[in-house]
């Protein structure tokens, strides 16, 4: 009896830990949609730094792209909520 709850403890931390891990991924996944061009430019502007190579070009690009995202953001409201998303007809 005594091995059956350890087992189920065991069982129970397990389920736990991958709704937790699910949780995270949702999470990132979410954050990636939201910043998606800016965090690409930032990772193309550090991996050029890193390689050598000047990353003011992509820095520039990381810039513009959350300026962009910025300015979306402010745009956004009810009153416009389905523009350019495709209606069925």
């Amino acid at each position: 009896m005594r091995f059956l709850r350890a087992a189920q403890s065991r069982g129970q931390g397990m389920t736990e830990y991958i709704i937790i891990v699910a949780l995270i991924a949702v999470a990132a996944i979410a954050v990636y949609q939201f910043f998606g061009q800016t965090i690409r430019s930032q990772m193309s502007a550090i991996a050029n730094e890193v390689g050598g190579k000047s990353g003011a070009a992509a820095a520039t690009a990381a810039g513009t792209a959350a300026a962009k995202t910025d300015d979306q953001q402010k745009a956004k409201g009810l009153s416009n909520y389905a523009d350019g998303a495709d209606k069925a007809k």
